[in-house]
């Protein structure tokens, strides 16, 4: 996280000269520190759902359903939260920010997170109320990785309209052979550059050329 806020501030103040840049009517500031947002807590906080009680699908979704959310296209449960949180949340999150610790059934390749056995070692970056990355500490215990695949493969036969992470036998046994202490993190180049160009359309910022005239 600390490695994120400094990137993008030293970003924007070398392309931009400041550290601030107004965005759809907002001073954004990427000065760091950026808060670190407990998601168990904001998701309580805005939509009075307490994820770690409602571990079933169709409880989930009868609560999700009972605050006014829309979860017919969502099956999974997996599925419904990344709904309740991008509806309820991530539209508020216009300051820098990072959500951490994130339920196990969303990130099925990170490690859980110590003392929580039902979250992960995950946290996300948002600005401008989008996400701006994603990082996670890498699972490298073979048993519980297999364990979580194969019931990514369980939900893939049982939603296949939903994207799952697939059974990779390759991957599981180099993992059997040691993995080292491992973070993994995926910036949004093209975000970053909507947040520091004032652009709210992706398609100006990333290249479409089947969309551009000759």
């Amino acid at each position: 996280m600390e490695m994120v806020e400094q990137l993008v501030f030293t970003l924007a103040t070398d392309v931009l000269g400041k550290a601030a840049v107004e965005y759809e009517g907002n001073i954004i500031d990427f000065t760091p520190p950026w808060p670190r947002l407990n998601l168990h807590k904001e998701v309580v906080r805005s939509s009075g759902i307490d994820f770690l009680d409602s571990s079933g699908v169709e409880s989930l979704r009868k609560e999700m359903s009972a605050i006014g959310l829309n979860v017919d296209r969502q099956v999974s449960w997996g599925g419904m939260m990344d709904k309740l949180i991008s509806s309820k949340i991530e539209p508020h999150l216009i300051q820098p920010c990072f959500l951490v610790d994130y339920p196990v059934e969303m990130s099925p390749l990170a490690k859980k997170k110590r003392g929580e056995p039902r979250l992960v070692e995950r946290f996300e970056a948002f600005a401008g109320g989008m996400e701006i990355c994603n990082a996670f500490t890498e699972l490298n215990d073979p048993i519980d990785q297999r364990s979580r695949l194969e019931q990514q493969e369980s939900l893939h036969v049982e939603f296949q309209e939903e994207d799952m992470d697939r059974l990779d036998e390759d991957f599981l046994v180099a993992v059997e052979h040691g993995m080292p202490p491992t973070g993994g993190l995926g910036m949004g180049i093209d975000r970053l550059a909507m947040l520091f160009s004032g652009q709210r359309n992706i398609k100006e910022v990333v290249l479409f050329p089947q969309l551009r005239s000759r």
